[in-house]
């Protein structure tokens, strides 16, 4: 990791640090920086890909204000084209050097795909086999989601290896599992 990918993560840990201890986003959300950045435009810091699940607010999770993270959510965190595209977009066009796939515990993704619960659902199957060929047989919903984690932080490892936008050690892709009972961010090597 270089010395600017270093500060980023330093930051996001900070940020995490500050959502657990003192029970609050510490991040600018004012009309000041809505002006700004509706001026000047978005410079996130960090990618983060995340689940929809609503009790994972990655913004607040990091302490990060508007303009500071790229967030992109899906059911189970998990990855297609779009999200691939989305990513591309933000290291791209905004130097956004940092991507973090954060995995949550209790993630009812992970349960559906454990039990095997893509039922009739038209769409969701997609979401179940996608996570099913992550986690395996895995039974522990923690194990499965760092599982899960890891599966997305080799893909998108795979779809940017040799990208003509980017040098070698310039893009870093972290694995994470938010704990949604204490807040805290576990980070994964």
């Amino acid at each position: 990791m270089n010395k600017e990918n270093e500060k980023v993560l330093e930051r996001l840990i900070k940020g995490n640090d500050i959502y657990v201890e003192e029970n609050q986003n510490a991040g600018d959300v004012s009309l000041p920086i809505r002006q700004k950045t509706a001026r000047e435009g978005q410079h996130p810091y960090a990618i983060v890909i995340t689940c929809s699940d609503s009790r994972v607010i990655p913004d607040a999770i990091f302490s990060a204000g508007i303009g500071e993270l790229f967030v992109i959510r899906v059911a189970g965190n998990v990855l297609d084209n779009h999200q691939l595209g989305s990513i591309e977009y933000a290291f791209s066009h905004l130097d956004a050097n940092v991507i973090v796939m954060l995995g949550h515990t209790k993630c009812g993704a992970i349960s559906a795909a454990q039990q095997a619960h893509g039922g009739t659902d038209k769409f969701i199957k997609y979401i179940i086999d996608d996570i099913t060929e992550a986690i395996g047989s895995e039974t522990d919903d923690y194990k499965a989601t760092v599982l899960n984690v890891k599966h997305g932080v080799n893909i998108i490892e795979k779809a940017f290896r040799d990208h003509p936008d980017i040098e070698d050690g310039e893009l870093d892709v972290l694995g994470a599992v938010y704990d949604i009972e204490t807040g805290k961010v576990e980070w994964l090597s």
